[in-house]
């Protein structure tokens, strides 16, 4: 007999939006992707808030945030708003790269292409330096959790890309765990590529 709970307990999937090179050309510029990864880790803010937060101007952050809604990747957050004041928040959990990008004929998507993944490896790059810079005002159970390590495997294309979505699907399996005392939010990054070795 299926078990009628069985939906819901499985951890809820992210709502992952897979970028076309209409929406990567929308997307590919620093500000914008820093501020919609501001948004969709720390939830609902305003122009001037992320402007502070991000050490932009509150006219440059209202004009990208625009653009960022013009194609559908923020959206007004009403609920939050005083007065004229306009609070925004993400549309979805994370977006999704898709490969192909890279070879593209048109010479915009790749430059897009270039643009965005640039920024994602920079902004993996401040994260981990602000964690190592600041690791020491953190309890020593937090030291001990948090991981910097490399692995080198022999795969074929088919086995890394197998590797790579049993680890997403790990993480995710965690998504849904319930806040209790000593909860923090907690970042993983996750490269795999492959190397020349001679």
């Amino acid at each position: 007999m299926p078990d009628e709970n069985a939906d819901s307990q499985k951890p809820s999937e992210p709502k992952v939006r897979t970028l076309d090179p209409h929406s990567l050309r929308g997307l590919a510029h620093p500000l914008r992707i820093r501020l919609l990864s501001t948004l969709s880790r720390h939830g609902p803010a305003t122009a001037s808030q992320l402007a502070e937060q991000l050490g932009e101007s509150s006219g440059a952050t209202s004009y990208h945030l625009r653009q960022l809604a013009a194609h559908g990747f923020v959206e007004d957050a009403p609920e939050h708003g005083k007065g004229r004041e306009r609070w925004w928040r993400a549309c979805q959990d994370g977006t999704q790269f898709d490969e192909e990008m890279i070879y593209d004929p048109d010479p915009a998507t790749r430059g897009a292409a270039e643009v965005f993944l640039a920024e994602i490896v920079k902004i993996h790059d401040q994260e981990l330096s602000t964690w190592l810079g600041a690791a020491h005002t953190w309890p020593m159970e937090w030291r001990r959790s948090s991981e910097l390590s490399d692995f080198t495997l022999k795969l074929t294309a088919e086995q890394t890309h197998e590797l790579v979505l049993k680890v997403q699907d790990l993480i995710n399996s965690y998504r849904d765990l319930p806040a209790s005392e000593g909860t923090e939010m907690v970042r993983f990054h996750t490269h795999a590529f492959p190397v020349h070795t001679k």
